[in-house]
């Protein structure tokens, strides 16, 4: 494996690649210990840690679910504090739209020039997402709604500096949409993905940290909640996920596809079987963005009317299971992931387009009539794969709240072990492996993940 790694860093274009993506990810990195300079840093930082520890408001909860997937940092108010959270939101509403917006679906169906202009429709959403949201938590902070009151400096709190606020923030996400742009063009891999990525894995060693610090300072003695015996556990568990994650991620139902014979002079065409692969988990991590998404507002409403009634029990149990992530919030998540499995499969697979192009390219499945008999067949599949591939989301979604409940650790540590950032972790590495690969096997090198010949 490590001869394999040099011969990566032998190809020049190859190591360009590597090198300006890691250049590109090292500014995104920086860009987070870059604050707004009329924010009370230390002020907010913590009471955003007392709100997580302590459970108070929805507040905690909700910038851990938002940085997970949105690449930010936005508990520290710096300038890449949204991250790239608006640009994906915009990216799925223009998803959405060409489902249902004929406009949309005619540009989807131009090819290259088609996508360039629903590129630029995203860029300019994005603009005005973060024009919104950025105003909108700065006008949070400045009224004590977000995290406590006096974190912007009596100095700067007036309506001109929560512009100059709006705007840095609104640029930072613009400048992360760039970087991510030109890792796709110039880089190696998925430019957003990879900066999702890095946010992620840019958490591992805090919840490390949080994890093994005790050991070191009080040490690990056998038998005892903490022992070796628990930190053994984990370890194997998270081996054992992250090897199943795989596993399904790149799972396949393959259906068998026979070409037509025909003859063009004296010599015979076509007649040969190939398959196409469905993919177990087609919606990706999706569903979990949607449903986590969802829940917040369940969460916050809940827990302002327990406020406002805190003698009606209903409701105080409510805001305990939303607050703990208990049976009930865990039941609705499951819920919403089902659901959002199927939502997302019936947008981004059409059974009929893909029946109609078999057809025309004279292909067929076996015991099936092309046309409207295929297209029913493939939607009967896609239907039954997509029941397991939500039951593969929605357990790897719950483990955290198991193992974070069962084994009394940080909901920080035990997100690692499931969820969206793993989901996202897993798929990012193995699309970035498979890119580096076909550097490699176009120039007549082994891939990565190739067994050695003996």
């Amino acid at each position: 494996m490590f001869e394999k790694l040099l011969t990566v860093f032998k190809i020049p274009e190859l190591r360009r690649k590597i090198l300006l993506t890691l250049v590109l990810l090292a500014v995104y990195r920086m860009g987070f210990w870059i604050p707004l300079p009329f924010i009370d840093q230390d002020r907010m930082q913590y009471n955003i840690e007392k709100m997580q520890q302590g459970g108070e408001g929805g507040v905690g909860q909700v910038m851990q679910i938002v940085a997970l997937f949105s690449a930010s940092r936005i508990g520290n108010a710096t300038i890449f504090g949204l991250g790239i959270m608006p640009y994906i939101s915009a990216s799925i509403i223009f998803q959405l739209l060409g489902s249902v917006y004929a406009p949309l679906q005619r540009l989807q169906k131009e090819g290259e020039a088609g996508r360039r202009k629903l590129n630029e429709y995203t860029r300019y959403a994005t603009v005005l997402i973060c024009l919104g949201q950025s105003y909108m938590w700065i006008k949070g902070l400045s009224s004590g709604a977000v995290a406590g009151s006096g974190l912007i400096l009596e100095d700067y709190d007036f309506f001109a500096w929560h512009i100059v606020g709006t705007v840095t923030m609104t640029a930072g996400t613009i400048l992360l949409m760039w970087i991510g742009e030109q890792i796709d063009a110039y880089g190696i891999g998925n430019g957003i993905s990879l900066l999702i990525m890095a946010g992620i894995l840019a958490q591992m060693p805090i919840a490390g940290s949080q994890l093994l610090g005790p050991a070191f300072v009080e040490g690990v003695p056998i038998g005892s909640e903490a022992g070796i015996e628990k930190l053994l556990l984990l370890a194997g568990l998270f081996v054992f996920v992250i090897v199943w994650v795989i596993a399904i991620t790149q799972g396949q139902r393959r259906i068998p596809i026979q070409s037509a014979k025909h003859v063009r002079g004296r010599r015979v065409h076509g007649g040969q079987r190939q398959s196409l692969p469905l993919k177990v988990n087609q919606a990706g991590v999706m569903p979990i963005i949607f449903a986590s998404s969802l829940l917040m507002f369940p969460y916050f409403l809940f827990h302002q009317l327990s406020a406002i009634w805190p003698e009606n029990r209903v409701l105080a149990a409510l805001d305990a299971a939303f607050i703990g992530r208990g049976y009930i919030y865990n039941l609705c998540y499951v819920g919403l992931i089902y659901f959002f499995c199927y939502f997302w499969t019936a947008i981004t697979f059409n059974p009929s387009d893909i029946a109609n192009n078999l057809k025309d390219y004279g292909s067929f499945i076996p015991g099936y009539r092309p046309g409207a008999r295929t297209a029913q067949y493939l939607e009967q599949v896609m239907s039954r794969i997509t029941y397991v591939g939500a039951a593969f989301l929605a357990l790897i979604a719950v483990i955290p709240t198991i193992v974070a409940t069962s084994m009394g650790i940080n909901y920080l540590i035990a997100s690692f072990y499931g969820g969206t950032g793993l989901l996202i972790v897993v798929s990012v590495a193995l699309d970035l492996v498979n890119k580096i690969d076909s550097h490699l096997l176009m120039r007549n090198y082994p891939g990565l993940l190739e067994a050695e010949k003996k």
